[in-house]
């Protein structure tokens, strides 16, 4: 376990050193790494101790308080040292939200029930309102870019969707979202431009596009005393090529460039940082070579506290990774799928996972993942559903309460290990 590692200037500069000197090949299937061999992680249960990294700056002390007598007499000298609280900052993470069209038609019904004009999204995700309540941090995915100002909606395989749904996301309790995808740049800058003004004027963070060359850069925001930066890639961008010099409207997966990140953020003063990566074979319950090497890479110098992945539309498993938890993929917590033969029943399900974060002294520690399932009830106005919370119910029928068990069935045989008490 990595516990008590401090990251000071000096280490930093000789980290950069390293990672500089790093480099990476073009294709997907390999992924260089400062060892000469890349190991994988166990898919058994991880065990339950968590893994640490260090604050980014030595604990406070109090100043030596000093009595001195006549010099006739001795000098006494006496010193206390005050040991700073622990500080807990709990954070919430899903996977995709891809609002397919008949979500957009559900959500135009939902506003002429209600007698108002537009979208109306928040009934969606109305019911995960208490849980998110229960966390300091709830951390979204979109996955599509908002439709530029005065165009058309567009679906698969070009997306633009309404603003409401950032809305949505706001009203059921997430506080940012990360939206680096693969569908990032389906409209162009001018749906980065407007995805990111939609986020600002509902209030919520995001990170993974950017309207400046400033604005990708990593930050750090606080909660409960804590500093904390979010980072977002994505592993391509569907055949789509940013204009060269305006790389930074998004970011690829890049594990030199993210430890450079991450080692931007801890010179910065983050304590905790976090990575969402868009990653994944759609469809795959398994990880895949390259998510496992990425991970491998990622986690081996310690200066990451967290990843959590999305793309595969299906959840993927929870590991530890050289001390580090790893959330492969988090599922579909809102979307159409299954539209066909191609995609698998689990499409509907996904997890929402919190981890818990202490900060003392002797460095940070994430705690272990508890995951609470989640179904997409499709029949009922694709509402996200939480599915052991439904199933405590007394007032289901029978047809809803087989669905929601195989559901569950499916969840559990991936995350069973982190299931959250009923």
């Amino acid at each position: 376990m990595n516990h008590g590692r401090r990251w000071g200037p000096a280490v930093l500069v000789v980290w950069s050193l390293a990672v500089a000197a790093c480099s990476e090949t073009a294709d997907d299937a390999v992924v260089t790494s400062p060892s000469t061999n890349v190991t994988v992680a166990p898919t058994t249960a991880p065990p339950t101790t968590a893994p640490t990294t260090a604050p980014t700056t030595a604990p406070p002390t109090t100043v030596p308080a000093t009595s001195t007598t006549p010099p006739s007499t001795s000098t006494s000298t006496s010193t206390s040292t005050t040991v700073p609280p622990v500080r807990r900052v709990s954070m919430a993470f899903s996977g995709d939200t891809l609002p397919h069209s008949p979500l957009w038609r559900q959500a135009e019904r939902n506003a002429a029930a209600s007698g108002i004009a537009g979208y109306d999204f928040d009934p969606m995700m109305a019911g995960l309102a208490p849980l998110l309540d229960e966390v300091d941090v709830a951390v979204c995915h979109l996955e599509t870019p908002i439709a530029p100002d005065g165009e058309e909606l567009s679906t698969m395989p070009r997306y633009g969707v309404p603003p409401e749904v950032v809305g949505m996301l706001g009203a059921a309790g997430w506080d940012r979202c990360s939206t680096a995808s693969n569908h990032t740049i389906d409209r162009g800058f001018e749906g980065i431009v407007r995805t990111v003004d939609t986020f600002d004027a509902y209030g919520l963070g995001q990170v993974g596009m950017a309207r400046t060359p400033d604005e990708i850069e990593p930050r750090v925001f606080e909660s409960n005393g804590v500093a904390v930066t979010h980072l977002s890639y994505t592993w391509s961008y569907n055949g789509l090529v940013l204009p060269e010099g305006d790389e930074w409207q998004s970011a690829l997966i890049d594990p030199d460039r993210i430890l450079a990140d991450a080692l931007i953020a801890r010179s910065l003063g983050a304590e905790i940082v976090v990575v969402s990566l868009h990653w994944g074979a759609e469809g795959v319950h398994e990880p895949t070579t390259y998510q496992r090497r990425v991970a491998e890479r990622l986690t081996e110098p310690g200066i990451i506290d967290l990843i959590v992945g999305h793309h595969a539309h299906v959840v993927q498993p929870i590991e530890l990774v050289n001390d580090t938890w790893v959330l492969f993929g988090l599922g579909n917590i809102l979307s159409n799928l299954p539209t066909s033969d191609r995609w698998p029943a689990a499409s509907q399900d996904a997890a929402i996972v919190t981890v818990s974060f202490e900060v003392t002294s002797e460095g940070v520690t994430a705690g272990r993942p508890t995951v609470y399932p989640t179904w997409v009830d499709k029949d009922a106005g694709w509402i996200v559903r939480l599915v052991q919370d439904e199933l405590a119910r007394d007032d289901i029928g029978s047809g809803q309460r087989g669905r929601l068990d195989a559901s569950l069935a499916r969840t559990a045989a991936v995350l069973g290990d982190f299931l959250a008490e009923p």
